[in-house]
This record gives C-alpha cells, sequence and structure tokens, in this order.
C-alpha cells in the first residue's frame, strides 16, 4: 500500500502520561502504516517544560501560528504535589492556556455521538456544542488571601489620566479578594471565531453570560458580541437560515436541558469549562469529547477533552493492561489531518481522516469498547484493553484503505 503524502508539517505536540502512551499507539497502529507523516514536533512533557523553563510550550504555538495546524496530547498543569512528584524548578502555567493566548483562540467541544449510548438528557438527539473563550477571567485573575481588617479597593490609573477607585468591601475580619479582567480585542476574537465555526459548521448560535448581575463585565459580552453580529454576519445568517440569540445563562440551561441538540452553546471562560464537562458526562463520557482550538484568523488545534489519565498510568508502569479510551485522542488526530488536507488540497489525506472515524465508529457499533463505555451502552459489548481496541481499529481501517 503506497502511503499517503503530506506537503505541509503539522505541528505534533506530545504530552503526559497514559496520553503519551495512548499517542504512541496511536501513531504506530494507526497513523503510520497508511500516512507518511510530516511533523513539526515538540515535546510538551512535564519533564521537557521544566527544563526549557516552558520556553518548548512557546515555541509549539507559534508553529501552531506558522503552519496552521496542531494536534495535541494531553498535558499536566502542576500543583504542589507534581512540583515535588516532577522535582520542578516552578509550578509552570496551563500549556493549553499558553496557546490558547498565542492563537486567541476560541476552544469548541463537542460529544462524539454512538447509537448504542443514549444520552442521559433523553430528549438530546444531536451533539451539542460547547465554545469556551480561551482568555482571562478566573484563570488570569489576581488573588489575596486577606490577613486582617481592612480596605480593600479596586484602582484604575489610565495611561492619559483616567483614573477610577471605589471601594470593593471594608474587611471586619480575614476574608479572600480576587481580581480578574479582559480585553475587547479577545473578546472581539471570540465572537468572531463563535460566528465562522457556526456558519462553517452550519449551526445556531447561542450565547449566555449574567449581564443582569455583571452589568458592565458580561454586559461588555453581551454588546461586543451583538455588534459584531450586526456588522459582519447577520445577513449572511439570515441567507443561511441560521439563528443568533443572547440570553442569561439561568435561561439558556433550561433550553439546553429541553432542547434535542445540534447547536454552538458559546460561554464566557469558566462557564464553558463546566458547561462542557457536564455535556460530555450527560452524553456518555470525557473521552468521547472532541476539542478544537480555533483563531479568527483561521490557525486550529485539535486535542482530547480529557486529563492525562494519571490513574491509568501508575497502572501501565505496573505491567499492568488498561483499558483507557483512546477515542478522543484518535478524533484530535483524524480532526487534524483533515483540515490539513483541506488546507493543502490533498484530499486523499482528507478521505483517510473520514475512514479512520468510521473504523472507530464500526469498533464501538460492533460492540467492542473499552470499560468506561461498556456499563453505559445497550445491547451486547465487549471489554477490551486499550491496546486491543486500537487494533480491532486498525482491522476495520486497513479494510477501508483497501
Amino acid at each position: 500500500m503506497t502511503k499517503i503524502k503530506m506537503t505541509t508539517p503539522l505541528v505534533e505536540i506530545d504530552g503526559d502520561e497514559m496520553t503519551r502512551v495512548i499517542w504512541q499507539m496511536i501513531k504506530d497502529e494507526l497513523l503510520n502504516p497508511f500516512v507518511e507523516l510530516n511533523t513539526e514536533y515538540y515535546d510538551l512533557g512535564l519533564k521537557v517544560r521544566d527544563e526549557t523553563k516552558d520556553q518548548i510550550t512557546h515555541d509549539a504555538g507559534h508553529a501552531i501560528r506558522k503552519y496552521g495546524v496542531g494536534v495535541k496530547c494531553a498535558t499536566i498543569t502542576p500543583n504542589t504535589a507534581r512540583m515535588d512528584e516532577y522535582n520542578l524548578t516552578s509550578m509552570w502555567k496551563s500549556p493549553n492556556g499558553t496557546i490558547r493566548s498565542i492563537l486567541d483562540g476560541t476552544v469548541f467541544r463537542a460529544p462524539i455521538v454512538i447509537d448504542s449510548i443514549k444520552p442521559a438528557v433523553v430528549n438530546w438527539k444531536k451533539p451539542i456544542t460547547v465554545a469556551r473563550h480561551a482568555y482571562g477571567d478566573v484563570y488570569k485573575g489576581t488573588e489575596y488571601r486577606v490577613p486582617e481588617t481592612g480596605k480593600a479597593e479596586l484602582v484604575f490609573t489610565g495611561d492619559n489620566g483616567a483614573s477610577f477607585r471605589e471601594t470593593i468591601y471594608d474587611f471586619e475580619c480575614p476574608g479572600i479578594l480576587q481580581g480578574m479582567f479582559n480585553k475587547d480585542t479577545s473578546i472581539r476574537s471570540f465572537a468572531h471565531a463563535c460566528f465562522q465555526y457556526a456558519l462553517n459548521t452550519n449551526q445556531d448560535l447561542w450565547f449566555s453570560a449574567k449581564d443582569t448581575i455583571s452589568k458592565v463585565y458580561d454586559e461588555t459580552f453581551k454588546q461586543i458580541f451583538e455588534e459584531v453580529f450586526e456588522s459582519d454576519y447577520k445577513a449572511v445568517f439570515e441567507e443561511k437560515g441560521l439563528v443568533y440569540f443572547y440570553t442569561l445563562i439561568d435561561d439558556a440551561i433550561a433550553r439546553v436541558i429541553r432542547s434535542e441538540g445540534g447547536y454552538i452553546w458559546a460561554c464566557k471562560n469558566y462557564d464553558g469549562d463546566v458547561m462542557s464537562d457536564m455535556i460530555s458526562t450527560a452524553f456518555g463520557s470525557l473521552a468521547m469529547m472532541t476539542s478544537v482550538l480555533c483563531s479568527p484568523d483561521g490557525m486550529f488545534e485539535y486535542e482530547a477533552a480529557h486529563g492525562t489519565v494519571t490513574r491509568h498510568y501508575y497502572r501501565y508502569l505496573e505491567g499492568e493492561e488498561t483499558s483507557t479510551n483512546p477515542m478522543a485522542t484518535i478524533f484530535a488526530w483524524s480532526g487534524a489531518l483533515r483540515k490539513r488536507g483541506e488546507m493543502d488540497g490533498l484530499d486523499d489525506l482528507c478521505a483517510f481522516a473520514d475512514k479512520l472515524e468510521a473504523a472507530c465508529f464500526d469498533t464501538l457499533n460492533a460492540g467492542i469498547m473499552t470499560k468506561d463505555l461498556v456499563a453505559l451502552a445497550e445491547g451486547p459489548v465487549t471489554s477490551v484493553t486499550t491496546k486491543e481496541f486500537i487494533e480491532e481499529v486498525r482491522k476495520r481501517l486497513e479494510e477501508k484503505m483497501q
């Protein structure tokens, strides 16, 4: 079999723990036998990030800006325990957050749906895509543990003379304090990315926040979305028969639960973080969730929505075969290869991505699943290890490639 050739490199970003092991399995069994992979490789394993003082994360992000498409393995964002475990020199920031900032991107997450796993919400018939603003808010907030009585103030001093000063709270006892921010430019990029993604996928777009309480912060999001829609997208939305609307997040949640799915739900950073986990769990499993970071100027990074599966990794190190679900990581690769093919005009590479996903669906529809899905599925199922599942996918992929 002649391997499919690539003309432009794909930025390949390796990661940590069990997902790193699965990453190599996927390349060995499902990619390298069929595609002459052309990648620019970056190892974002925690030790390498520490050795390079996290410079490699910035290099990977800028490489995606250069080549347009990247695919990323799950990575560790270290806490105090990880500092000790890996003997780190610093508690490095989230690689995802760093790359999102470099790309000025929005994260779109959607469940991978199969007939044998019914959503917990019985009226959901179609996937629900959560668009998460990937900048600012509590993720870049400044926090302080207030140790004593005293006055907390919000102060702004402008470069051209503007000033603002207001008391947040007069503390009569110890407490906590947090300041967070966002930028008009980032919110505007978020809006453009959402409207463009809705048009590309032919889906309605909902945006929700809490402007009734946050009368400046959330109101700014609402106003910028409305401005961008009216000036750049309203006419084409109407032409395509698509709908955009804003609603309070309370109302949005009620609408989501009552809906059949099949739309994009845009949320601020924290809301999108939480709601995407809720959507993925209600549809079945976080390991059955695609995630793509899209910038308004046409850059894409595909990844799995879940973490590094630490518990399975420790068992793997003890020599145990684990049953870790590789679907989200496989779909990260297929999504990136398809986008690379689309951008480079490589129909055979796009067709390979389609066949790889179809082979995964055929395997699952045959009842061959990892343990996380066995308890959720209807009908006869067979529980297999990660290695066995990938081998079953390869058998079906080989048939399709012939």
